[in-house]
């Protein structure tokens, strides 16, 4: 499904993630740094989320982020609430969302209650992407 290189599958995963809350009809923005430690913010219409988006090929999602400085690269976990949602793509098209804080972790098994779709297919169901509390 997705070519090879970290940056490309990186891509594939936020642009997936923005189709999936569209659809939906949610808003999305993307933040203009790159510094941010999340990839996107969404409008559900009652708040704004911030959501970090995530690819993987394995079974666990690994929650480092790796840049890079002046003495090579740091990686670093990510701390509680640097971002609201975990959005994961995985390489069979299975998307999931995980609104848990994750602060200080270091990888995530994304689990059936997170499923966006169901084994990999297009079709995404409104009452799934719903805020909490709705």
């Amino acid at each position: 499904m997705v070519s090879k290189g970290t940056q490309r599958k990186g891509d594939v995963a936020v642009t997936r993630a923005i189709a999936s809350f569209t659809e939906v009809g949610w808003d999305v923005a993307l933040p203009v740094s790159e510094s941010a430690r999340y990839d996107l913010i969404i409008d559900t219409g009652l708040e704004l989320k911030r959501v970090q988006v995530k690819f993987t090929s394995t079974v666990e999602v690994d929650l480092r982020r790796i840049h890079s400085n002046s003495k090579g690269y740091a990686i670093k976990k990510y701390k509680s609430k640097d971002f609201d949602w975990l959005y994961v793509l995985k390489e069979n098209g299975d998307e999931f969302l995980i609104r848990e804080d994750l602060g200080g972790r270091s990888t995530i098994r994304p689990q059936p209650k997170h499923r966006l779709n169901e084994e990999g297919a297009a079709e995404r169901s409104a009452t799934r992407l719903e805020p909490e509390g709705t």
